[in-house]
C-alpha cells in the first residue's frame, strides 16, 4: 500500500442557498480544490462522490457522474457512494483506496447537499414502506432524530450527573469556536442563559444545542507522495483512513435498530467507535498524539459523550474537561474548532469531507481565526443512517 497525501482542499460555504443547484455548489467546492491543488480538472484520474437520498444527482445520486459531464468528460473513473451521514468519510476511504492501491496518483472526494427543513428530515417523496425500520421509527412511533438524542441525554444526567448548565456550555463552546471561521453559517457567540432561553425541543435538549440542517459543499484532493513533493508545501499524510458498520449488541439507542441491548462487547456507537480505533491503529496513534478532533456533533451531548467513547477520557470526565475549559481551541483536547455541526448546520452528506478538509487547514496552519497551534495529527469522526461510521487520521 502506498502513502497517500491531501493535495488540495475546498469548501463552498455553509448556509441556505435556495437558488444554487446542488451541481453548483459541488463545482464550487472542487473548483476551489483543485485550485488548492495547483492542478488542472484533467489532472484528475478519478472521482468519487457522497450519494444523497436529498436531491439525487441525476434522480439516482449519480453526483460524481454529474459533475464529470459538467466539467470534463475525459473518460476516468467515478465511484457514488452511500452512507447517509457518514457519506462523506467514506467517499474519502474510496478515494483514499485508490490512490493507496496503486490504481491512482490523483483523485478527488467531493460531498455536496441541500437539505429540506426538519432535523435531518426523511427525504421528499419516499416510499412509506413499512420494512423501512427509518419511516417505521419516524412514523409509527414518533421517534424523529431529536428524541433519541435526548434519550442518550437523560441516561447522561442520570449516570453521571451531567447539569443542564454544562450541556448549555458545550453549545456555547462550538458556537464561540465558529465566530472566527468564515465558512460556518452560525458565527454569533452566545451564553449559556441564551441557551438555556432557547425553545425546548426534545427534553432536555434544546433548539441551540441541536444543528439544523444547512445546505453545503467541500472537496478533497488524494494523491502520491510524488504529487504531493511536486507541489511543494507541507506534506499532509493520510496516516490513517477506517470505515465500519454497527456491531450486534451495541447498546445504543435504536428505535428500531440493526442490534439490541444483550450483547457483550460491543461499543456504544460501535459504527463510529469501530471507525475511529481502526483509522488511530492504522496511524499508528495513540490518543495522547491527537492535537485536535473533528466530530458529528449533532447535539450538544454528543460533545460530551463521544470523546468519552473514542477513549480519551474515562465516562463523565468530560464534563469536567469542558468545565476547565480543555475542550477548546486552546485546551487539552480541541474539540471541533471549525465550530462544527452546532455551528454549521448538517448538509448530510458533505459534513465528512469538510471534517478532513479542516483538518488540513489545521495541519497546514491555515485555519485563520480558529487555529490550534502546533497541530501535527488530526482525527475526524462521523457517524451515518444504517449504522455506517468513518474516520482519518492526517498528520505532518
Amino acid at each position: 500500500m502506498r502513502a497517500v497525501y491531501v493535495i488540495g482542499v475546498g469548501a463552498h460555504p455553509w448556509g441556505k442557498f435556495p437558488d444554487k443547484p446542488q451541481l453548483q455548489l459541488a463545482l464550487h467546492a472542487l473548483g476551489t480544490a483543485v485550485k488548492d491543488a495547483d492542478a488542472k480538472w484533467s489532472d484528475l484520474q478519478g472521482l468519487v462522490a457522497a450519494s444523497s437520498r436529498f436531491e439525487g444527482g441525476m434522480g439516482w445520486g449519480l453526483h460524481a457522474n454529474e459533475i464529470v459531464q459538467a466539467v470534463a468528460e475525459n473518460g476516468i473513473p467515478t465511484s457514488n457512494v452511500g452512507g447517509g451521514c457518514a457519506a462523506g468519510g467514506i467517499a474519502v476511504h474510496a478515494a483514499y483506496s485508490m490512490i493507496a492501491s496503486g490504481q491512482c496518483d490523483l483523485v478527488a472526494a467531493v460531498g455536496a447537499e441541500r437539505m429540506p427543513k426538519g432535523f435531518i428530515p426523511r427525504p421528499p417523496g419516499i416510499a412509506n414502506d413499512i420494512t423501512d425500520t427509518d419511516y417505521l421509527r419516524w412514523v409509527a412511533m414518533g421517534a424523529t432524530n431529536p428524541a433519541y438524542w435526548a434519550l442518550e441525554m437523560r441516561r447522561r444526567m442520570h449516570e453521571h450527573g451531567t447539569s443542564e448548565r454544562t450541556l448549555a456550555l458545550a453549545s456555547v463552546l462550538m458556537h464561540a469556536n465558529a465566530a472566527g471561521n468564515p465558512l460556518a453559517r452560525y458565527r454569533s457567540p452566545c451564553s449559556v442563559d441564551e441557551v438555556l432561553a432557547s425553545p425546548m425541543v426534545s427534553d432536555p435538549l434544546r433548539l441551540l444545542e441541536i444543528c439544523a440542517v444547512s445546505d453545503g459543499a467541500a472537496a478533497i484532493i488524494l494523491g502520491s507522495e510524488d504529487q504531493a513533493r511536486r507541489r511543494g508545501g507541507p506534506l499532509v499524510q493520510v496516516a490513517g483512513c477506517a470505515t465500519a458498520t454497527g456491531q450486534f449488541g451495541d447498546p445504543s439507542v435504536r428505535v428500531p435498530g440493526i442490534a439490541m441491548p444483550g450483547g457483550r462487547g460491543a461499543p456504544h456507537t460501535s459504527e463510529v467507535v469501530l471507525a475511529v480505533q481502526r483509522s488511530m491503529q492504522m496511524a499508528g496513534a495513540e490518543h495522547k498524539d491527537i492535537d485536535l478532533l473533528e466530530m458529528a456533533d449533532n447535539t450538544a451531548w454528543h460533545v460530551l459523550a463521544w470523546p468519552e467513547l473514542f477513549g480519551f477520557f474515562e465516562p463523565g470526565q468530560s464534563d469536567w474537561m469542558l468545565g476547565k475549559g480543555q475542550l477548546a481551541i486552546d485546551g487539552q483536547l480541541p474539540i471541533n474548532p471549525s465550530g462544527g455541526f452546532l455551528s454549521f448546520g448538517e448538509a448530510t452528506t458533505a459534513q465528512g469531507v469538510l471534517q478532513v478538509c479542516e483538518l488540513a487547514w489545521q495541519l497546514r496552519g491555515q485555519a485563520q481565526g480558529h487555529q490550534v497551534q502546533g497541530a501535527r495529527v488530526g482525527l475526524s469522526a462521523v457517524l451515518g443512517l444504517g449504522a455506517n461510521g468513518a474516520s482519518v487520521v492526517l498528520k505532518t
